[in-house]
């Protein structure tokens, strides 16, 4: 079987070395820099045109096993299927639902999984979502708190202001907000363990006055117009197509008239919404986010506006979520062996291809990420936001 691999696949050149477990091997350049230690050799047959998700589920589920630089693993495996793949076939979109129990599910399956283990890979702040790099030489932590700034900023914020974190995490913006904005933060997440960390570093951090962290939907916020102003970060993701118009009609509702909401999240490189081909967007939604669905940058925009916001403000952070999940993904490979103890084998498999995988997939603009800014004019079509950006920027 590998000789006729070798016809398939020797026409690539990969600095790959494919090698049967007890068994031959083959190189298919001289000198190679990745092996693919094949476990279970009835994988051969679906090696000589295999898309991504076969070769990420295939490493999961410890059907092989990979050697080398993990970046150059997630290269490889790409070339590998772009010179290999037959194809996708028709894509049906899906468009679920999601409903209060669903997504918590599917937030907890995610979020709650270690503490600890977030903590490995994370900066001191654990902010789970793309920093913002002044210069690529910028350390994580340092990017982190740029992206606080950076967001802080574009909202304005005021001392006395009530400021609405949807989809909280653990706390880093909210703190960032609270400590150098002198702003009050009611903050909401579905994960359990998220709550419970970001309150304890809250009141390390001498600021539970000022915050108040709940487990709450965002479809549970009660009243309106309680906020100057909202911001959810890494959120809409999980929110699902279906419920987006309900989603941002809540974000409408909550913030006053003339106040600002910003919505920071993941978007899909495809005006319909339909997910990275040749089987990377079937990998995540299996084993890393169940029920995500990623919404165009279009899609977002025209939701955000048919529920009152008008966007007045976007910007693509697609290189900057690209060298952020560089950072988490080394970060990681430097302590396989300490996270190891922390979850399953089986998780520690799916978060190195995928922390790895996205990085790669930012790069490549297979999805990029998008900050929108979106004002809610009051009843005569007003606001008091600045002319320009200097104010961002000064």
């Amino acid at each position: 079987m590998l000789t006729q691999l070798s016809d398939s696949l020797s026409k690539l050149q990969l600095p790959l070395r494919l090698a049967i477990s007890n068994g031959p091997s083959l190189d298919l350049s001289p000198n190679p820099a990745v092996t693919l230690e094949i476990l279970d050799p009835r994988l051969l047959a679906e090696l000589s045109h295999p898309s991504l998700d076969i070769l990420g589920e295939a490493y999961v589920d410890r059907r092989l096993d990979i050697q080398g630089p993990i970046m150059m693993v997630m290269e490889i495996a790409d070339k590998l299927s772009l010179g290999t793949f037959k194809g996708d076939p028709g894509i049906t979109l899906e468009r679920t639902a999601h409903d209060k129990a669903l997504d918590a599910e599917a937030i907890s399956y995610h979020y709650d999984l270690s503490n600890d283990f977030y903590q490995l890979w994370l900066d001191p702040e654990m902010a789970y979502s793309c920093g913002y790099f002044h210069s690529p030489s910028d350390s994580l932590a340092q990017a982190q708190l740029n992206k606080f700034d950076h967001l802080c900023r574009k909202l304005r914020l005021k001392p006395g202001e009530r400021l609405l974190d949807v989809g909280c995490g653990w706390g880093g913006l909210a703190r960032h907000a609270a400590r150098h904005y002198g702003v009050s933060v009611y903050g909401i997440t579905l994960s359990k363990a998220q709550l419970d960390l970001a309150r304890d570093m809250n009141a390390e951090a001498g600021l539970e006055g000022v915050i108040d962290l709940q487990l709450q939907d965002y479809r549970d916020l009660p009243g309106q117009e309680n906020f100057d102003k909202v911001v959810s970060v890494g959120m809409f993701e999980h929110v699902g197509h279906a419920n987006l118009a309900a989603y941002f009609r809540i974000l409408q509702q909550q913030v006053r008239p003339g106040g600002l909401v910003m919505n920071h999240g993941i978007t899909a490189r495809h005006t319909d919404g339909r997910p990275v081909g040749r089987g990377a967007g079937t990998f995540i939604g299996r084993y890393v986010f169940p029920h995500g669905e990623l919404p165009h940058l279009a899609t977002a925009i025209a939701e955000m506006s048919e529920q009152g916001l008008e966007v007045v403000d976007v910007e693509s952070l697609r290189r900057h979520y690209a060298l952020t999940l560089e950072h988490w993904s080394n970060n990681l490979e430097a302590s396989l062996e300490e996270a190891s103890k922390l979850v399953s084998d089986k998780a520690l498999r799916i978060w190195r291809i995928y922390l790895a995988g996205c990085a790669y997939g930012f790069r490549k603009n297979w999805i990029n990420i998008h900050q929108i800014l979106a004002v809610k004019p009051d009843s005569q079509g007003g606001h008091d936001l600045p002319w320009t950006r200097a104010d961002i920027y000064s």
